[in-house]
C-alpha cells in the first residue's frame, strides 16, 4: 500500500503544481481520527488511525464568481495506520459567520488506495472475515464532500474543526458504496 499512497502523493503534487505557487491563498494542515462513525456505525470499526491530512487552497479565478467564488484545493490524506490513503482535488467556499467564525463547505474528487471489493466469492469463508475488517468503497474514485468550521487565531492564521465524507454515490461506480468520514483538527495559514 506505500507504493499506491506514494503514487498518489505524486499525483497530488502534480496536480497541486499545476497552479502558480505565489498564487497559493491559504494551507490547512490537521489530524483527523479516520473512519469515524456518525450516523451509520456498520463500517466504524473496520479501519483505524489517524489521518495526517494537507490541503492548499489558490484564490478563486474569475470565471466562478458566479458560484459565490469558491477556491480550488487540492488535498492530500494519509492514513497512519496503513488504512485507506486519497489525494484530490475539489472546491470549496467560506461563509463569514462573524469576525472570527467562518463556515467552509466544500465539495471534490479524490484517489484511494483503499479496497474496492471483496476478492472472495460470496460464500467463502475468507469473504466474510475480509468484509468485517475491511472497508469496501466501490470504486477507486469518490466524491468528496466537507464542512468546514473555522476560528480566526489573530493574523495569518486558525483554527478549524473539520470533516469529510468519502462515496461514490452510485455514480462513479456500481456495487459496494461503504463511503468513509473522517472528523478532526486543522490548523490553517492564510499568505498574503
Amino acid at each position: 500500500m506505500r507504493g499506491q499512497t506514494a503514487g498518489l502523493l505524486a499525483l497530488g503534487l502534480a496536480l497541486g503544481g499545476a497552479g502558480r505557487a505565489e498564487a497559493v491563498e491559504s494551507v490547512h494542515v490537521g489530524v483527523l481520527a479516520h473512519n469515524v462513525c456518525h450516523v451509520d456505525c456498520k463500517n466504524g470499526n473496520k479501519e483505524d488511525g489517524p489521518a495526517l491530512e494537507i490541503q492548499a487552497n489558490w484564490g478563486s479565478p474569475e470565471f466562478l464568481s458566479w458560484a459565490l467564488a469558491p477556491t480550488p484545493y487540492a488535498v492530500l490524506s494519509t492514513n497512519l495506520a496503513q488504512d485507506t490513503s486519497f489525494v484530490g482535488v475539489g472546491l470549496e467556499w467560506s461563509f463569514e459567520i462573524n469576525d472570527d467564525w467562518s463556515f467552509e463547505p466544500g465539495f471534490g474528487y479524490v484517489i484511494h488506495d483503499g479496497d474496492i471489493q471483496n476478492p472472495y466469492p460470496s460464500g467463502d469463508p475468507r469473504a466474510v472475515e475480509f468484509s468485517e475488517s475491511h472497508v469496501l468503497l466501490g470504486s477507486r474514485d469518490l466524491f468528496r464532500t466537507s464542512f468546514g468550521l473555522s476560528r480566526d487565531l489573530g493574523g495569518p492564521w486558525e483554527a478549524q474543526l473539520f470533516y469529510s465524507h468519502l462515496s461514490h454515490g452510485q455514480i462513479l461506480g456500481k456495487g459496494r458504496n461503504q463511503g468513509m468520514d473522517q472528523a478532526g483538527i486543522r490548523i490553517g495559514y492564510r499568505f498574503g
